[in-house]
């Protein structure tokens, strides 16, 4: 639980209907293996220590106090397991019976939470057998305890604060106002459904949807456990599907027609972040609830099962990745669209250096063209020689802008470099910053009075990774009219650029892309070594995929660096040394810090995810913040 990590599981065991001894031992068998697996957050089905299919038989006394006997038994014999349980089962109060899912944490019967909403339609006829829990609140005395009955009752854990769970049962989350909505409204951070939902032909689709987004709606945790082998298949056949979500995502699920348990680790800071950020998720308390502290004897740090992605902007799954890509071009290219089209503008100009970004800039700058109906040979990519540039990204800037349909323009920037330096006295051989950002700043000079002399705006090429290491000349390649690739870190630019050469459908534009591809990332801006790039950025700021990885969930997430190191560390286990990934996560705090004056001054463009950092959008931080809180907790880590 260490960093905010609860590792849930959803547990279906094999039942007989009406055996209520059998079922308690099923539970605290099931229960037994969970908790040693590393569980803190069990739960069972509906009505699971009697069966959820006896129908009739609920009306028997004998059934009523057998399971009420087992709930004892199961709590007692659980009281080893340093967990929060949750188990279904009948329960008479006040002369009605009711479908209760009754929460234990070490011997204690904690609370009992009735369903609210009882279906008698198609196949379901509860309503025969159970009253609605519906605005219930009371006392049970249970073999001399009293326990907290009503659907108003939340379970918070006094030495894990973050940890507040709701409780709902089946058909409670398929209505409109469901009693989790309430229980998020009271800071619940973990809902838990005890449900018996019967299979059907595509119910499964339909039930794991219902669960994902209801998670993403509520900005929590979903722990569904449903009935399985054992219910009686009279009528209905029970598939045991169970579902572990956070905040739209699946964390895990079972295979239909299976025992057992599945497990999730459901990251707790991460849905407060995401609350916190989100200032229309707003707990106001629409209804007192009452609140139920437990403990956990231990919070100790979680064996992760789950597993996160190295390139975190990129979809795994290749069709998922082709539609991510169509629609990031798209956005592109409809933001400098409307820019063109609101400013009255025909022209574009674009410093080609046959480097990824300068790529992407050029491709969607044709996509906007064809949008626009305008020629591409309106688009002035303009391809600016000086003391670094190799043959190879020289030669694919040049074959690029002619397979693109694009006017060149070759501008050898030398000689006004030169004249520069020697204005300023700046020794030539002395291959320092200066040297580095003059060169830079003289080609945006170019570009922009090129594009005032065409009537035209600069495309901006430089993307979201840059903007994050404040990789980018200052009033150099930092600055144009319009920047198309700020919302795009590195790590996509690459698959952007790949789309493009498998679907454009012209073999010259496909095997120039591919080369370009083949190139190491590089600004050029150090002479080369026997015509080969000397200066490869990622020798200098470190691997872009550990930035885009860190970024992602510094932003989206607002982890702290010591979990996201750790996260890192399993992530690239096998592809980096740790010590590796420690040196290059301090390096990214110290320049995502010491680089925001660059961030807050930069031009328009479009955001095309999650993560940005327009200062008029998405993050807004004071240029001089300091790092030292983030980069003492990584020197703690040494």
């Amino acid at each position: 639980m260490i960093d905010g990590f609860l590792k849930a599981a959803a547990i279906t065991p094999e039942i007989r209907v009406a055996d209520t001894a059998f079922n308690a031992d099923a539970v605290m068998e099931e229960a037994k293996k969970a908790a040693e697996h590393g569980a803190k957050l069990l739960v069972f089905p509906e009505l699971c220590i009697t069966g959820y299919t006896c129908s009739d038989l609920f009306l028997q006394d004998i059934l009523l106090k057998n399971a009420l006997k087992e709930l004892k038994r199961i709590a007692d014999g659980t009281k080893q397991l340093d967990a929060l349980i949750f188990v279904g089962l009948p329960l008479e109060y006040e002369g009605k019976l009711y479908n209760v899912g009754a929460a234990l944490n070490r011997g204690r019967i904690l609370g009992l939470v009735p369903k609210t909403f009882v279906p008698s339609y198609g196949e379901f006829y509860e309503g025969r057998h159970f009253a609605s829990g519906r605005d219930k609140k009371g006392v049970i005395d249970i073999f001399g305890e009293k326990v907290p009955f009503g659907t108003n009752l939340l379970f918070r854990c006094e030495n894990l604060p973050k940890l507040v769970v709701g409780c709902e049962i089946c058909e409670d989350l398929w209505v409109p106002d469901n009693p989790s909505e309430r229980h998020a409204l009271n800071g619940a951070t973990v809902m838990v459904n005890l449900s018996a939902s019967n299979e059907l032909v595509c119910k499964e689709d339909y039930r794991r949807n219902l669960v994902s987004m209801t998670s993403a709606k509520l900005i929590a945790g979903y722990v569904y456990a449903s009935a399985g082998e054992g219910e009686s298949t009279q009528d209905t056949v029970y598939a045991g599907h169970d579902v572990i979500a956070e905040n739209g995502q699946i964390l895990a699920e079972s295979r239909l027609f299976t025992t057992g348990a599945v497990f999730g680790d459901i990251d707790l800071e991460k849905l407060l972040h995401d609350r916190r950020k989100m200032n229309t998720f707003e707990i106001h308390s629409p209804e007192k609830e009452n609140v139920i502290d437990f403990t956990f004897d231990e919070i100790k740090e979680t064996t992760l099962c789950r597993t996160w992605a190295r390139q975190p902007f990129v979809p795994g799954d290749e069709s998922a990745r082709n539609e991510r890509c169509e629609q990031i071009l798209e956005i592109q290219a409809r933001g400098l669209e409307k820019r063109l089209k609101h400013i009255g503008c025909q022209n574009v100009t674009i410093g080609i250096s046959g480097g990824l970004d300068s790529t992407l800039a050029l491709l969607v700058s044709a996509k906007a063209f064809d949008i626009l109906g305008l020629s591409r040979d309106k688009i002035l990519a303009v391809t600016m020689p000086c003391f670094g540039t190799t043959d190879r990204t020289y030669n694919n800037a040049v074959r690029l802008t002619k397979s693109i349909g694009a006017t060149l323009k070759e501008v050898d920037i030398k000689s006004s470099v030169t004249a520069h330096f020697n204005d300023i006295g700046q020794d030539g051989d002395v291959h320092d910053i200066t040297y580095e950002n003059g060169q830079a700043r003289e080609r945006t000079q170019v570009l922009m009075d090129l594009a005032n002399k065409n009537n035209g705006i600069v495309v901006g090429t430089g993307d979201l990774s840059e903007l994050a290491l404040g990789w980018a000349t200052y009033n150099g390649d930092h600055m144009s009219m319009y920047a198309v690739n700020v919302g795009v870190p590195k790590t996509l630019v690459r698959h952007l650029v790949r789309y493009y050469a498998d679907t454009c459908g012209d073999e010259e534009t496909r095997n120039v892309l591919l080369d370009v591809l083949d190139t190491p990332v590089s600004p050029e801006l150090l002479p080369p070594t026997e015509g080969n790039i000397s200066q490869k950025t990622e020798d200098l700021v470190g691997p872009y995929e550990l930035h885009d990885f860190f970024l992602y969930h510094l932003l989206r997430n607002g982890y702290a660096p010591s979990k996201i190191l750790r996260l890192a560390k399993l992530s690239f286990a096998g592809e980096y040394h740790e010590d590796t990934i420690l040196k290059w996560l301090k390096t990214f705090c110290r320049r995502f810090f010491s680089q925001q004056f660059k961030r807050s001054c930069l031009p328009d463009g479009p955001k095309v995810g999650s993560v940005a950092v327009s200062p008029r959008g998405d993050l807004r931080m004071p240029s001089d913040a300091v790092a030292k809180l983030w980069l003492d907790s990584l020197n703690d880590m040494e």
